[in-house]
C-alpha cells in the first residue's frame, strides 16, 4: 500500500523540511509571530506554532494555549478536539519582539497531533532527529 503525502510528511524518513513557510505566510498578510511551546516542568520542547494578537490574547486571559491556525485562518484551541489542552505557565517575548515562547503543563500527556505506533499520542513534534547520509538529509526516529 502506498503512503499518503501527509504520512510520507509525518513518519517517513525522507527530509521534507519547508523552507519557504514564513515567506508564504508573509506573502499571504498574515499577521502573526512564531511561538515555541515547551513544557515548563522537562523543558522539552513540545512544537512551534503562530499567534496573532487575538490569539495571544485568547491564551493570556484563558491560561490554555489558543493558536492561529495558518492554514485555516482561524483561532486554534489547542485540546479542544483533541482533549491534549495544554495550560499556560508563562509567556515569554524574545530580544526583538518577533516570537514568543510559551511554558506550558500539558493536561494529558500529548502535545502533538501524530500518534506513535502504540496509537498514543506523542508528547512532542520533535520525534525524529536530522541527520546527514550520503549527502542528502534524512530523518532517523528517536528512541525514547
Amino acid at each position: 500500500m502506498q503512503q499518503s503525502n501527509v504520512e510520507l510528511l509525518e513518519e517517513g524518513t525522507t527530509a521534507m523540511l519547508d523552507f519557504n513557510r514564513l515567506g508564504r505566510l508573509g506573502k499571504q498578510g498574515q499577521a502573526v509571530v512564531p511561538v515555541a511551546i515547551q513544557n515548563a516542568d522537562s523543558l522539552e520542547m513540545l512544537y512551534i506554532g503562530y499567534v496573532n494578537e487575538h490569539a495571544l490574547i485568547e491564551t493570556l486571559g484563558s491560561k490554555r494555549v489558543v493558536l492561529w491556525s495558518t492554514s485555516r485562518n482561524a483561532l486554534w484551541k489547542k485540546g479542544a478536539t483533541s482533549g491534549d489542552f495544554l495550560d499556560l505557565v508563562e509567556v515569554r517575548v524574545n530580544c526583538e519582539q518577533n516570537s514568543l515562547l510559551y511554558l506550558v503543563r500539558p493536561v494529558q500527556n500529548g502535545a502533538c497531533h501524530t500518534r506513535d505506533k502504540q496509537g498514543e499520542t506523542r508528547s512532542s513534534c520533535y520525534y525524529r532527529r536530522v541527520v546527514l547520509r550520503d549527502d542528502a538529509l534524512h530523518l532517523e526516529p528517536i528512541k525514547y
